[in-house]
C-alpha cells in the first residue's frame, strides 16, 4: 500500500530542495512512498506523513501559511488529531512553537511549548546569522533520530528555546547551546537543512520516512 507524504506548499523557498531530497530518500527506501508537494487540505488531512519546509522571517512564514486556505486545519487533523507523523524543517519547526518574537511577538501552532528568540552567542567568533555547518549532539531519547554526532547544515538567525528540554531531540554548540532538534510523541523538528547536509542529511529522512510513532 502506498504511503502518501504531504510536503507542505505554502511557497517555502526551501520547498524544492526538500521535495527532490524526499523524493530520492524515497526511492533509496525501497517503500512504495508518493512524495504529494500540495496545498490541498482534502490530501493534507489524509496524508500518512507531513513535512513542514521553512525558510525566512517567523511571521512571514506562518502568515503565508495562514493565507493557504484550510492549510493549517488540515495540517491539525492530520497531526494532532490523527497523529501522522510530522517533521517541520528550519522555520517549519520554529512555526511549531508557542509564539516567535521576531520582529515582534507572532503565535505559533504551539505544538511545542516554547519561544523563536534570536540567537545570542556568548562570543564575538560566533557570527548571527548562523551559516554553514556544525557538529550535532543527539540526546539519548532522539526518537525517529539519533544515534553519532553528526554535522548538518545551518542558515538561520533564531532558534526555538522550548519550555521543556525533555522535548529536545539534539543540541549544537554556536557560542552557547540551542535546540538543533525537537521530537515530542509524532511531533519532530530539526532547526537544520537536511535537504542540503548531504549523507547525513539523507539519512535523517529516510530515519523519518520509516518512523511509525
Amino acid at each position: 500500500m502506498t504511503r502518501v507524504v504531504a510536503l507542505i506548499d505554502y511557497g517555502s523557498g526551501n520547498l524544492r530542495s526538500a521535495e527532490n531530497a524526499l523524493r530520492r530518500v524515497a526511492a533509496d527506501v525501497g517503500s512504495s512512498i508518493e512524495i504529494a508537494t500540495t496545498d490541498d487540505p482534502a490530501l493534507i488531512a489524509k496524508a500518512d506523513a507531513v513535512v513542514l519546509p521553512g525558510v525566512g522571517a517567523f511571521a512571514a512564514c506562518r502568515a503565508a501559511l495562514m493565507a493557504r486556505d484550510g492549510v493549517t486545519e488540515a495540517l491539525g487533523e492530520a497531526v494532532r488529531v490523527r497523529g501522522a507523523p510530522f517533521l517541520g524543517i528550519c522555520v517549519g519547526m520554529q512555526l511549531m512553537a508557542t509564539r516567535g518574537l521576531e520582529f515582534g511577538e507572532t503565535p505559533g501552532l504551539d505544538w511545542i511549548a516554547g519561544d523563536v528568540e534570536r540567537l545570542s552567542p556568548s562570543t564575538p567568533r560566533a557570527k548571527v546569522p548562523h551559516v554553514g555547518w556544525n557538529t550535532v549532539e543527539w540526546t539519548p531519547d532522539a526518537a525517529p533520530f539519533g544515534g553519532a554526532p553528526a554535522d548538518m547544515y545551518f542558515t538561520h538567525s533564531f532558534a526555538l528555546q522550548t519550555l521543556d528540554d525533555v522535548d529536545v531531540a539534539a543540541w549544537t554548540d554556536h557560542g552557547g547551546w540551542f535546540a538543533a532538534a525537537v521530537t515530542r510523541d509524532n511531533l519532530a523538528g530539526v532547526q537544520f537543512h537536511p535537504e542540503k547536509s548531504q549523507a547525513a542529511g539523507l539519512a535523517l529522512l529516510a530515519s523519518f520516512l520509516e518512523w511509525r510513532p
